[in-house]
């Protein structure tokens, strides 16, 4: 269970959420606040192993680069060449910061702008959580064999929070994000899939502050979201988290492993 914040005012749950820094996908405020249920498959450990085994990696949309720091943390040995890209000002600061003593060059390469590097340039091309996969980018910058390894958000995440705030949405939202309309986009492209599975998982959010502070983070679930124009379904959902404990929801997740066909050179 999460803190307890029942003793704290709605005005100061919502004012503490409102003044949280937003930038990164380092999600570490939220500890005790809110929970989200991992995938099985354990995406940032899994993308160490892949680390140690390729000479050229790139990280897509790398936010503040945590994830990627993590698995480089944790891969048996680095590649010769990391190379992250980043579209938001303040993410790509703080994503230098944290991957420059890692050797790792960030590049801002805005979303949807062709990325800036030679064709057949990666053996490894990763993304966690991708705004959108630019198939035929990602296939241009692979290498013949090279992989492309990725955990995307799925179609309707967080639905019963999104319907919360914007009330019932058209049931093709979101389906642009469905593992089999991306499979079929990704095979399109030139890739073959390897593996793709999805995995629906609860989340939890135990005081209002954490509704708001994630709904300032990712942007994109309720467009335009500030607290003055939502502040009566706020309030109203305060009291709902503080009678009933909390609010659930579920995330959509899906592990994406594709390869680009050809012979792979093994490394010397």
């Amino acid at each position: 269970m999460g803190h307890d914040q029942s003793s704290r005012t709605f005005e100061e749950l919502v004012a503490e959420g409102a003044a949280v820094p937003t930038e990164g996908w380092d999600f570490s405020w939220f500890r005790g606040r809110a929970t989200e249920a991992r995938p099985s498959w354990g995406y940032a450990v899994s993308l160490s192993t892949r680390l140690a085994g390729a000479r050229a990696a790139l990280d897509l949309q790398t936010g503040g680069g945590e994830v990627l720091d993590f698995a480089l943390a944790r891969a048996s040995k680095a590649p010769v060449l990391t190379v992250a890209t980043e579209g938001w000002p303040p993410n790509i600061a703080k994503a230098t910061a944290l991957l420059a003593p890692r050797g790792v060059a960030v590049v801002a390469s805005p979303e949807p702008d062709p990325l800036p590097f030679a064709d057949d340039t990666f053996d490894l091309v990763s993304s966690r959580h991708p705004v959108r996969a630019h198939w035929e980018e990602i296939v241009r910058v692979l290498r013949p064999g090279g992989v492309y390894f990725a955990q995307h958000v799925g179609p309707h995440s967080a639905f019963e929070l999104v319907e919360y705030f914007l009330g019932p949405q058209d049931g093709d939202v979101g389906e642009a994000r469905h593992p089999e309309r991306e499979r079929a986009a990704a095979e399109a492209a030139g890739l073959e899939i390897e593996d793709l599975r999805a995995e629906e998982l609860r989340m939890e959010f135990y005081d209002i502050a954490a509704v708001v502070h994630f709904l300032r983070k990712v942007i994109w679930m309720v467009p335009g979201f500030t607290v003055e124009a939502y502040e009566p379904q706020l309030r109203t959902l305060h009291e709902q988290i503080q009678r009933d404990g909390a609010f659930v929801t579920h995330s959509t997740r899906h592990l994406f492993v594709a390869h680009k066909p050809g012979k792979r050179h093994t490394p010397r």
